[in-house]
């Protein structure tokens, strides 16, 4: 059961000295949701009720099936921009309808998420690289800054996913702009910052809510034609089945599925630095998978929208000294007691203190020291960062994903197409072979004998890379060679492609009267060579488990070690099977 039912783990093993810290942490948590879940809820394009929506059900759903016991789960500014920026290419008319199209994005990516934990597909968000998140999530924080403009101006601006577009757009209506409103949100961003630099612990995002709250209620600011939230529907979210609709759906696929890799990136991500810094490890991928996937599917059934884990609300969470996922029912029974009884006082706050929440909290996503260290120390990673940044920054953000992920998987089979292949040599009279061209002081390099490494797997991208290296090595070396020696420490699997090639290549160097010896080759490589054409060619007794006593064989064949010889010819039962052992 606890398999099936993670949350019985933590609570099989509950204390009662836990229950303060996860109630204040859940409180603490709950109350800078309230007002985030309705300003990411306004970047998604939504009303700001949705937020409080996709704080209820999708929050309890994974406080029970969830493995992390620190991260937040909730609605995220990342997620909603997604949202915003995947629907805002397509066309729709009406709230209505957009709503329509939410719910059934967000049950979508549930069922993306829920089939990859199914079927324990936890490894595919490897393939998003730190330098395509980095480019998207920064390029992302400048979008979402910016669709934040008009609120932090007081100004009506069209939307538009192309951010040259909405400059534009601004631009021309800068003349229209609402001092009132500029000012409210200048104060909102003056205050967030002076909070965090004098205590981080001070919850400033509360204040300013309050604030804004009480000073348009009080001072009856509305008559200076700020925009307001407005009335925001009290009571709990009603159970209605999304709209199913096969066109829509092929619409929606690629940000849904953007959207499901993406949100369990952070998730993991989150979740594992903040178990790195408590010491626990608790965390299970393929289940966060399943938890996050059910959590959105729930949300979907009473009208919220895709969530993950909050940076923001996990480090707060983690600070005021959560203990279990029982910190998130906290949360959820303060934003229940705020959709029941609360409801009326949101009307009066200004969609300016908002944007200004939303702009402080984005604007730490703009990753501009991780650009300097890549252009410093790896320039290829760099333009795979600038590249999505662009194309996430001025086409979109799916196309800067996918186009990035591709970049980076580009860079990964141009590296492995041509490994490091260096000649090595002994240091001294010791055990140790290194590059002769690092340790050119150090190594003795013989004109009779090259020995070579290959720091990469074998397979048919770099075979033929492999074959021209080892030919030029041996051309160099000159009528003096009478062996090869392959150092394949470092080859950890040989497919059928190179399998072929290394056999010819080990008969033509033997057409030359030059012997070839194998050496260091671990259990699955061994196995490969002994069920290929590989071991026919090589024959066994040039097999062996260090590159010392394949020179010593090369320079006295009679005095090879027994155990040396059995440990280099054991092989697997299925090689075994394949080849009789003399």
């Amino acid at each position: 059961m606890r398999n099936i039912l993670p949350f019985m783990e933590w609570v099989s093993t509950y204390k009662k000295a836990y229950f303060i810290k996860d109630l204040i942490a859940g409180l603490t948590v709950g109350i800078v949701l309230v007002p985030q879940g309705m300003a990411y809820a306004m970047i998604a394009g939504l009303p700001p009720v949705h937020g409080l929506y996709a704080s209820l059900f999708p929050v309890l759903t994974y406080a029970l099936l969830g493995t992390s016991r620190k991260i937040a789960v909730g609605p995220v500014a990342m997620d909603s921009l997604l949202v915003a920026v995947g629907l805002g290419t397509l066309a729709i008319t009406g709230v209505e309808n957009y709503i329509i199209m939410v719910v059934l994005l967000t049950l979508m990516v549930g069922a993306i998420q829920l089939v990859l934990g199914v079927l324990r597909m936890g490894f595919l968000v490897n393939f998003l690289s730190k330098p395509v998140i980095s480019g998207f999530t920064s390029a992302a924080a400048i979008i979402i800054v910016l669709s934040q403009l008009k609120h932090l101006l007081g100004i009506s601006v069209a939307g538009s996913n192309r951010i040259y577009e909405t400059i534009f757009n601004i631009f021309y209506k800068l003349g229209e702009t609402n001092w009132v409103d500029f000012g409210i949100g200048l104060v909102g961003i003056g205050l967030l910052l002076a909070f965090k630099k004098w205590n981080k612990n001070i919850p400033g995002i509360l204040i300013i809510v309050v604030l804004g709250i009480l000073a348009v209620f009080l001072f009856q600011m509305e008559t200076f034609g700020i925009k307001l939230v407005g009335s925001v529907p009290s009571g709990l979210p009603t159970f209605v089945m999304p709209t199913v609709d096969v066109e829509d759906m092929k619409q929606l696929a690629p940000i849904a599925i953007a959207l499901a890799l993406v949100g369990y990136l952070e998730a993991i991500s989150i979740g594992k630095a903040l178990e790195d810094k408590s010491g626990e490890d608790t965390i299970e991928a393929n289940k966060e998978l399943i938890a996050l996937g059910s959590a959105n599917i729930v949300g979907s059934l009473f009208q919220g929208y895709p969530v993950t884990a909050s940076f923001s609300r996990s480090a707060i969470s983690y600070d005021a000294g959560t203990k279990t996922n029982l910190s998130a029912i906290f949360s959820v029974i303060l934003v229940v007691l705020t959709l029941l009884f609360l409801t009326p006082l949101f009307k009066y706050l200004p969609n300016a203190v908002l944007a200004s929440i939303i702009m402080v909290s984005v604007v730490k996503l703009i990753d501009i020291n991780y650009f300097k260290h890549l252009w410093l120390n790896r320039k290829d990673e760099f333009f795979i960062m600038l590249i999505t940044f662009i194309i996430t920054l001025f086409i979109g953000i799916t196309q800067g994903i996918l186009i990035g992920v591709l970049c980076s998987l580009l860079l990964m089979v141009y590296r492995t197409s041509k490994p490091h292949f260096v000649e090595i040599g002994n240091i001294g009279n010791s055990d140790y072979y290194k590059n002769v061209i690092r340790f050119a002081d150090e190594v003795v390099v013989r004109n009779d004998l090259l020995i070579v490494r290959f720091d990469s797997q074998l397979y048919f991208g770099n075979s033929a890379y492999f074959k021209k290296q080892l030919l030029k090595h041996i051309k160099a070396k000159g009528p003096k060679l009478k062996g090869i020696i392959l150092n394949a420490e470092s080859i950890n699997y040989i497919d059928a492609t190179a399998a072929d090639m290394l056999t010819k290549l080990i008969h033509d160097i033997r057409e030359r009267n030059l012997q070839f010896y194998i050496a260091g080759a671990i259990g699955p490589t061994r196995d490969i060579i002994f069920n290929t054409g590989i071991i026919k060619e090589l024959q066994r007794e040039f097999l062996f488990v260090k590159t010392k006593e394949a020179v010593d064989f090369f320079d006295n064949p009679n005095e090879v070690s027994l155990l040396a010889a059995k440990v280099a010819y054991e092989n697997s039962r299925m090689a075994k099977m394949k080849v009789a052992p003399k």
